[in-house]
């Protein structure tokens, strides 16, 4: 069996990355400014990380005197709103998040040789606080919410360098004692994803003998490692993101010569298909949340985007059916990356204003209005357009309309946004890298709902640079 993993979605509660690189890329990108140098974007404290089953949200936000403290969202009912958890001191800014399914927020923070994990919890004017334990490492990264919303897990590097570097898989909280190591991992590994609802399948990019490969981690067999992306024996393949419902996944790969945006389907014999939609120019694009529930159609998943260009942030949306890349206008106060759908198609988005401390927009993208135009042509121009974000409203929840608009104009028009009255329920947001043919391969819509991966085939780039 192969494995898979994330890297740089923004949902593991600690920092976020542009996927996209600059140096390494497509010739339009290099020499890129503006875009504070794609080829090794610094890494920020999260926006905001979204529960499981997106109840709860949590993030660090800074006080009137400059210092941190956690913030948690409450987002399961009629309004969204903000509970503030401070401690006794301030936190430090590079402190990780990461909110329970019961309301509960693990805080991991990070000291000299240790790492420290607690629970924080409202206590009436105060914050509750349970002490989990320690971890003696100097680096503690925590994985994206386990399916179930009450583990959480984390990676921690073991060893020297080269063959004897290896990483260990925590379990923080969940178990019935406090932290301990679950597995052992060669290799360095970054990123995480799950590839099944019980949690027990854990996708992590593995950097081993120069390359780096997903792998996957079952945790159920006590940390067996298997392979799951190799497209080609030397090429650097990392997964982006996954959907265990329709096993569809984005990845990153240098196998067409550089590193290249793609698609796959777990479990289907198909090659991975690297779009030119998925390849703008002048712009980094980082996926941070698909569609779920959508079993037998991987097709028909929409996938969002946080778009990074020297002209600022916005959000893009996509299908792998379309070919063709959707733009959207986000609301103003969006927190950049920060996202989900639900699965009748409505992407909901998180944002803040000083009107509107705590809210939730709520974004509508037709699909005919996605997949107008040939879907076996690419768009007029890769380029990305900025489009105008959406104002503010006074009340707690936005409903954005996506319409259709020309590429060859200079914006999208903002005549499809519109607010919803005072009241009207959010429903919430739910919530932790050769140019293709011109007809690229469709994955079956009927292809069974894999139960455990399988090694993706190999892309056919012999056949395109044929062509």
């Amino acid at each position: 069996m192969t494995a898979c993993a994330i890297e740089g979605v923004g949902t593991d509660g600690n920092t976020e990355d542009v996927t996209e690189t600059a140096a390494a890329g497509p010739p339009e990108l290099r020499g890129l400014t503006g875009l504070r140098e794609l080829a090794g974007l610094p890494r920020r404290p999260a926006a905001l990380t979204l529960a499981a089953d997106g109840s709860y949200a949590a993030r660090l936000t800074q006080g009137p005197g400059g210092g941190w403290y956690p913030e948690r969202w409450t987002l399961d009912g009629c309004e969204p709103y903000a509970v503030p958890l401070p401690g006794r001191l301030p936190e430090r800014p590079d402190s990780a998040l990461l909110p329970l399914t019961d309301g509960r927020v693990l805080i991991l923070r990070r000291a000299e040789g240790h790492c420290t994990v607690a629970l924080l919890y409202p206590t009436g004017p105060g914050t509750g606080e349970l002490p989990l334990g320690a971890v003696e490492t100097e680096e503690l990264t925590l994985l994206p919410p386990a399916p179930c919303g009450t583990t959480v897990h984390a990676l921690a590097p073991v060893g020297g360098e080269g063959a004897r570097r290896a990483t260990a898989v925590w379990l923080l909280h969940g178990g019935a004692e406090g932290p301990r190591r679950i597995a052992l991992v060669p290799g360095r590994c970054t990123g995480g994803a799950w590839l099944d609802r019980e949690g027990r399948l854990l996708a992590l990019d593995r950097e081993l003998d120069g390359l780096t490969k997903t792998v996957v981690v079952d945790l159920g067999r006590g940390g067996e490692v298997s392979p799951l992306l190799q497209i080609t024996e030397r090429s650097n393949d990392r997964l982006l993101l996954a959907d265990p419902d329709s096993g569809l996944i984005l990845l990153r790969s240098d196998a067409p010569g550089y590193d290249r945006m793609g698609w796959g389907v777990l479990g289907s014999t198909l090659p991975v298909r690297f779009p030119e939609a998925l390849r703008p120019a002048d712009a980094a694009l980082t996926p941070f949340a698909v569609q779920p529930g959508q079993a037998l159609a991987p097709e028909s998943c929409a996938v969002a985007f946080r778009v990074d260009a020297a002209a600022g942030t916005w959000l893009a949306t996509w299908r792998p059916a379309a070919k063709r890349l959707g733009r959207q206008a986000a609301p103003a106060g969006w927190l950049a990356g920060t996202g989900r759908w639900t699965p009748d198609g409505e992407l909901r988005l998180p944002y803040t204003t000083p009107a509107t401390p705590c809210g939730v927009a709520r974004v509508t993208v037709p699909r005919d209005a996605v997949d107008a135009g040939p879907t076996d042509a690419a768009p007029p121009s890769s380029a990305l357009l900025v489009p105008v974000p959406a104002p503010a409203p006074a009340s707690h929840s936005q409903r954005l309309t996506r319409l259709p608009w020309d590429t060859s104009s200079a914006l999208p028009p903002t005549s499809g946004i519109r607010t919803t009255p005072a009241g009207y329920p959010n429903g919430c947001t739910t919530s932790a890298q050769p140019d293709p043919a011109a007809g690229e391969p469709r994955a079956d819509r009927a292809h069974p709902q894999p139960c455990r991966p399988v090694p993706l085939q190999q892309a056919p780039l012999a056949a395109r640079e044929a062509r």
